[in-house]
């Protein structure tokens, strides 16, 4: 067999020293792909979670709320069109910038413009067009991950393709504390009237048992109000728009990966074949009855984190968290987490192997939705916020890079775009169906039952590792 089914091919036979480990986070394609991975990550969660946070304080009601987080499913659908990034020219664009980077910055440009669509709009007053301005937005972004994971996969050679990961997930990463921690805190300060601290107090003495019902009780229904304003939401979504530029500009500065010469097409039927059936034929000539597994494990493998994901922060607003003390919280612990968790996830990837790691994530993902659970139990108190935001992102960190690496292990760099676009496809496709009925399940049982029931949702995932392991180590 050319290459083990389940193996992730950054394994080397002599590892290198940590000299060297350390080495590579240094080099420009490292470095390069930590801004590219900011670029990535910023659009997700505005989109998602912070959309959500906004939607709450609005005044929407969690069932819809979940029921529009099936706006993410665009990145579950990008492998149909992701033959075109890998393949179609853009006029003009790709003879200037090359066919990876026209791909990035049109899509970089579409992202722009969905989140200044967003920010003129008003939920309370209309919902429909700032759902139009997410849906732009979120197939801008599920464009330029194709390019963007094409673009990283043909940067360098599959030692150093842990590195990239790790550096693309930590860029990944700080851009989603951006338009997390980010936005709450920009909103906060563009808002022209505070809120009071009666009506604070309030909320969050309520909260707590609002949270373990399921319903927001009036006290905090009333706090939610007093501090809805669309103005301060608007400064922070124009704010993240032109956060965006940090991309264009690594863009424009950045190098065309070597080219790879595609024999021109007969007729229209030898382009989809190229462009459409090999892709997923190579895959299948290559994993034979084994790719059933691997694309079982990819489409769990983050069932736990994305399925909680969307609740979380309608959870914090029903706790009574204000948008400061979620801000605060998510921008110094889980800035540094997540930095620790995605150093350690690649660091450890190249030391000890993929897939030890992402048996590691696993279980660390799957724990940590408890403690959100004992969060929801416990009541409003900040200390044990940044503990579980804390844990939540050390975790999500190591799951994440060992998962990139591996993905990028599995692809072949003829197709890299189509067949990457394929798997980190099939990754969100389940998770985020199953997410959209997550407010339904809060309203009917609460958030505890809620937090353990994604946390359960996470043991197939430790079987699967554990039989893809196995695989692995009969086949050496």
């Amino acid at each position: 067999m050319p290459t083990s089914a389940i193996s992730a091919n950054t394994d080397n036979p002599v590892k290198p020293t940590w000299r060297d480990t350390f080495k590579v986070y240094l080099e420009a394609p490292t470095l390069r792909m930590l801004l590219l991975g900011f670029s990535a990550g910023l659009p997700l969660l505005l989109v998602l979670g912070t959309l959500s946070f906004w939607l709450r304080e609005a005044g929407i009601d969690r069932t819809t709320i979940g029921y529009l987080s099936w706006v993410g499913l665009a990145y579950g659908f990008k492998w149909v069109w992701a033959p075109l990034v890998d393949r179609m020219p853009i006029p003009l664009l790709t003879r200037w910038l090359g066919r990876r980077r026209s791909w990035l910055l049109l899509a970089q440009i579409a992202i722009m413009v969905g989140l200044v669509a967003m920010s003129f709009n008003d939920p309370q007053v209309a919902l429909q067009p700032v759902i139009w301005g997410a849906l732009a937005v979120a197939f801008g972004s599920a464009t330029q991950d194709i390019a963007l994971d094409a673009y990283r996969i043909e940067s360098a050679n599959t030692e150093r393709q842990a590195a990239l990961a790790a550096a693309y997930q930590t860029g990944y990463r700080l851009a989603m504390i951006w338009a997390g921690a980010g936005v709450l805190w920009i909103a906060a300060r563009a808002e022209v009237v505070p809120l009071g601290p009666a009506v604070v107090q309030g909320a969050q003495a309520a909260a707590p048992v609002a949270a373990q019902i399921g319903q927001i009780t009036q006290a905090a229904a009333v706090a939610a109000k007093a501090v809805y304003q669309h103005s301060a939401w608007q400064t922070a979504y124009l704010v993240m728009a032109a956060s965006m530029l940090l991309g264009v500009v690594t863009v424009l500065l950045s190098p065309e990966p070597a080219r790879r010469a595609i024999p021109p097409a007969k007729n229209a039927v030898d382009w989809l074949q190229g462009a459409l059936v090999e892709p997923f034929a190579d895959f299948i000539r290559r994993y034979r009855w084994q790719a059933a597994l691997i694309l079982a494990l990819i489409a769990v493998y983050r069932i736990s984190d994305v399925v909680m994901g969307i609740m979380a922060n309608p959870f914090y607003v029903d706790m009574g968290y204000t948008k400061d003390e979620v801000a605060a919280v998510t921008k110094i612990y889980g800035v540094i987490m997540t930095l620790v968790g995605a150093f350690i996830g690649g660091v450890l990837s190249m030391r000890f192997g993929v897939m030890r790691i992402l048996m590691l994530g696993a279980i660390l993902s799957a724990a940590s939705n408890l403690l959100f659970s004992w969060l929801a139990a416990h009541g409003h108190d900040v200390t044990a916020l940044i503990f579980v935001i804390s844990a939540d992102n050390l975790s999500s960190g190591i799951a994440s890079a060992a998962f990139i690496a591996y993905l990028s292990s599995l692809t072949n760099v003829n197709y890299s775009a189509t067949q990457y676009a394929l798997f980190s496809s099939m990754m969100l496709l389940l998770p985020k169906f199953l997410a959209g009925f997550s407010g339904r399940y809060v309203d009917a049982f609460g958030y505890g039952h809620f937090f353990t029931a994604t946390a359960l949702l996470g043991l197939p995932v430790l079987l699967l590792v554990w039989l893809a392991s196995r695989l692995e180590s009969a086949e050496k």
